[in-house]
């Protein structure tokens, strides 16, 4: 089979080199239409029109008959000189596999991208809801105390939230190279059997300056687990298949709120006189979860789609003789090649040299995604982050708090399927980063104007607050955008807006707010017209 894999792409640029059509470009290929109107469909490359007749070349397709196949129509191996530049490189893990040629049904390629689904894009959920379980149980242990029990206030909670951001965004380009040269299959197990331990240890903290340290820990270990991991789902799924698979990544990540409160509202339970807090047996039993994922990722995640098969320990939880045929796996190198050709520029254990990366950062095409990824969650992220003391400020108890956190993570999780489908419907992105402004201002004005007593206040801000953390969520929209071209900063600079002097109502705090609303909303329009202006 890869023997008359490398025989068919020879014969294939030999006859696309005898082809005297082969220079001419599709002149509609890469027609836009204006910014405003909806639609149209993103290429990772300019197709390259051919003339095609049966040749000795079509003895290494699909003999069989196939209905709706999927052909080499508007991919950029059509072209010989394009072929040359784009084909994979030697050490590429599925260059054995690369067919140009290879033809399949739509019903085929639908099928193989279910599997990957429940291999693959399941199981990286199954890792963000470990992830968002030892990240995120510390807004339910502020439910039980825990600031009072190490005699901190409410800056010292937001200090410590700075540490950990910091640390979260400095280890994230670290993290990233370590995982291009290591693999993320071996790194991803290793971040997370490490901040499980670090995780448990909080049942341990003892006061301020613990308190610090482990949030500097879990910040700098935990900083590239998502980048990694897209990564890693981008060796799988074309571009235009990642958004929806990034939802269901971040709806785990809600998801994991909701299982956390019910977990709390248990674990919180155990809590006694005299012996330890609820918060501390959080802790230690939810880092033990995080560390037994942890594991069973090691012995399970596949390197490349072409690499299933077991060896030794790892892929322990993988069978001898892998999860794919041959076909399948011509199908999966091929149709992601043809989608991105950029792809077999690397393989999957080749690290980032220091041109490679100065290119990257110097792609000032990119900059406005990155100019909005300092403050577009800002207006959302401190109502997150101190919900649970909203709600117990507001005279809930220990337990209707963590209860009452689950509508907001339930609306959160509609919100996000939601506008990633409609972003992947209508082609649209940025528009959906401009809608979650929108949504922010009004919900903003109105938690600043409202009287502190009044009837139903209670409930009142609990809606309000309840809706501002349930918004409508473009970050699975906007890092497609970056793999497609190709927001730790926010928090830290949200951490800090809600202060002691402020509370209970944060009235500073939201006026803060809806000024860096206004200027998202702008920005986004801005970056709209910019990118509408490049591409035409």
């Amino acid at each position: 089979m890869a023997d008359m894999n490398k025989d068919a792409s020879l014969a294939y640029t030999d006859e696309r080199r005898q082809d005297d059509s082969v220079d001419r470009q599709r002149g509609n290929a890469l027609r836009t239409n204006p910014w405003w109107k909806f639609g149209g469909q993103d290429r990772s490359f300019i197709p390259i029109a051919s003339e095609t007749s049966k040749t000795s070349l079509d003895q290494y397709k699909d003999s069989r008959d196939v209905e709706d196949e999927v052909t080499l129509d508007d991919s950029v191996f059509n072209n010989a000189k394009a072929f040359d530049i784009y084909k994979p490189i030697e050490k590429y893990e599925g260059r054995h596999r690369f067919v140009p040629t290879a033809t399949w049904s739509a019903a085929e390629e639908k099928k193989l991208v279910r599997r990957l689904d429940l291999k693959i894009c399941l199981w990286a959920c199954v890792m963000f809801f470990a992830l968002q379980l030892d990240r995120g149980n510390i807004v339910q242990a502020l439910s039980d105390n825990m600031l009072k029990d190490l005699g901190l206030d409410t800056n010292d909670y937001n200090n410590g939230m700075t540490i950990f951001y910091c640390s979260f965004l400095f280890a994230e380009l670290p993290s990233q190279l370590i995982s291009k040269k290591v693999g993320p299959d071996n790194w991803i197990p290793i971040q997370m059997i490490s901040w499980s331990i670090v995780a448990s240890s909080q049942s341990h903290l003892s006061g301020k300056t613990s308190f610090y340290i482990t949030r500097c820990l879990l910040g700098l270990i935990e900083g590239g687990f998502i980048p990694d991991t897209i990564l890693y789902l981008s060796y799988f799924y074309k571009n235009a298949e990642l958004p929806i698979r990034l939802a269901f990544f971040w709806t785990s990540y809600v998801g994991t709120n909701i299982i956390g409160s019910f977990l709390a509202y248990g674990i919180l339970h155990l809590r006694q006189p005299g012996g330890w807090a609820g918060w501390r047996y959080l802790f230690a039993i939810e880092g033990g979860i995080t560390a037994a994922i942890g594991i069973i990722s090691f012995l399970y995640l596949p390197p490349s789609p072409t690499q299933t098969k077991r060896h030794g320990l790892k892929g322990l939880f993988r069978p001898k003789e892998g999860w794919f045929s041959e076909r399948e796996e011509v199908i999966m190198v091929t149709r992601i090649l043809r989608d991105d050709p950029g792809k077999a520029t690397m393989h999957n254990r080749q690290a980032i040299s220091p041109k490679l990366l100065w290119e990257s950062l110097s792609d000032y095409d990119m900059w406005p995604i990155y100019i909005i990824g300092l403050t577009w969650t800002i207006p959302f992220t401190p109502q997150t982050s101190y919900l649970s003391l909203t709600l117990r400020s507001l005279g809930f108890d220990v337990f209707e708090t963590n209860l009452l956190i689950i509508p907001s993570s339930a609306l959160f999780i509609l919100q996000l399927l939601f506008w990633t489908w409609f972003s992947e419907k209508f082609n649209q992105r940025l528009l959906i980063g401009l809608i979650s402004q929108i949504w922010a201002i009004p919900l903003l004005t109105a938690l600043e104007a409202l009287p502190l007593k009044f009837h139903g206040a209670q409930w009142a801000r609990f809606a309000l607050s309840s809706l501002v953390v349930g918004h409508p969520y473009a970050h699975a929209v906007i890092v497609a955008i970056v793999s497609r071209n190709s927001g730790t900063t926010s928090s830290i600079i949200s951490s800090q807006i809600y202060r002691k002097d402020d509370a209970p109502l944060y009235r500073r705090g939201n006026k803060v707010l809806l000024g860096i609303a206004a200027y998202n909303a702008v920005f986004f329009i801005g970056a709209k017209l910019y990118y509408a202006w490049r591409n035409m």
